[in-house]
């Protein structure tokens, strides 16, 4: 007679009861360590305007259970006066260095104020460990050296959220998504904006990075991305992203994520109404 594992359920970050709550988780796995690295917003209540510092807990994955460390605050991943948010790991595997990106916000900043007034109070950010999240470097803030200019087009942006992809050939990506400045009329205010996902990548193990050209269309949010390979040593980026239309948004790249091509809703692909996170995570099913 066949036996199937038995897999518990393990809650690993639980709203607390003076409210400080817990959202926009992200997991790594890290086949050489055979751990995993979730991540998470540590908000002083459920608003994304009360998010406040990352934090972190690390599992090691045995035969047929995790056994998780306890929680612990990502100190380092905080600019001064800013809110952290949106945490997307990235792993690398040529030289055993682990990313972690993040956004910081000014203050308590709402999205939908920057959308208004076009006003971009986003900071792209990453700090990075070498011994799988045991110890964290210092932040750095890449916004002018990445996006540039560029940064007065966008009302705001964020990160994934969910994690990022190595690539066979050793390309680091982040997914990300810009809401696009369309009109600056009425008065000054921001009449339209266009959400778009693209992502940053980096061909030189994380010490540089660039970001490609966004998918063309439908409007696409929150997105997370898979690299297809095929068996001729070729392959295709496929992104899956959320969409303000009802249906998840695709797109591909035949280029590792320098652009994308034409998106396509999805109508098989319902989109919930909070809308979904849409990570795909691998790893050794348990014995």
């Amino acid at each position: 007679m066949l036996s199937f594992p038995f897999v518990t359920r393990s809650m690993l970050f639980r709203k607390e009861p003076n409210g400080v709550t817990y959202r926009v988780p992200a997991l790594l796995y890290l086949p050489r360590t055979s751990c995993f690295l979730a991540f998470c917003e540590e908000r002083l209540s459920p608003s994304d305007s009360q998010a406040h510092l990352l934090v972190m807990r690390k599992g090691t994955f045995y035969r047929n259970y995790v056994e998780w460390e306890d929680m612990h605050v990502l100190g380092t991943a905080f600019l001064s006066g800013h809110r952290s948010m949106n945490p997307c790991p990235v792993y690398d595997e040529f030289t055993g260095t682990l990313f972690l990106f993040f956004i910081a916000v000014l203050g308590h900043t709402s999205e939908s104020y920057q959308l208004v007034t076009g006003k971009n109070v986003t900071r792209l950010c990453f700090i990075c460990s070498t011994d799988e999240g045991d110890t964290w470097s210092p932040v750095t803030d890449l916004t002018q050296r990445v996006i540039g200019d560029t940064i007065k087009e966008w009302a705001t942006f964020a990160l994934g959220p969910g994690h990022g992809i190595q690539l066979k050939s050793g390309r680091l990506l982040i997914p990300a998504y810009a809401y696009h400045i369309d009109c600056k009329e009425c008065f000054g205010q921001i009449c339209q904006t266009t959400s778009r996902a693209f992502c940053f990548h980096s061909d030189t193990h994380g010490r540089t990075w660039r970001f490609g050209e966004a998918v063309p269309g439908p409007e696409s949010v929150e997105c997370q991305m898979v690299s297809v390979d095929e068996e001729d040593g070729t392959n295709v980026l496929y992104c899956n992203a959320r969409s303000p239309l009802g249906y998840r948004v695709q797109s591909l790249s035949l280029d590792d994520g320098a652009a994308f091509q034409e998106g396509q809703l999805v109508q098989r692909l319902v989109e919930p109404r909070n809308g979904c996170h849409g990570s795909i995570v691998g790893f050794p099913a348990p014995l």
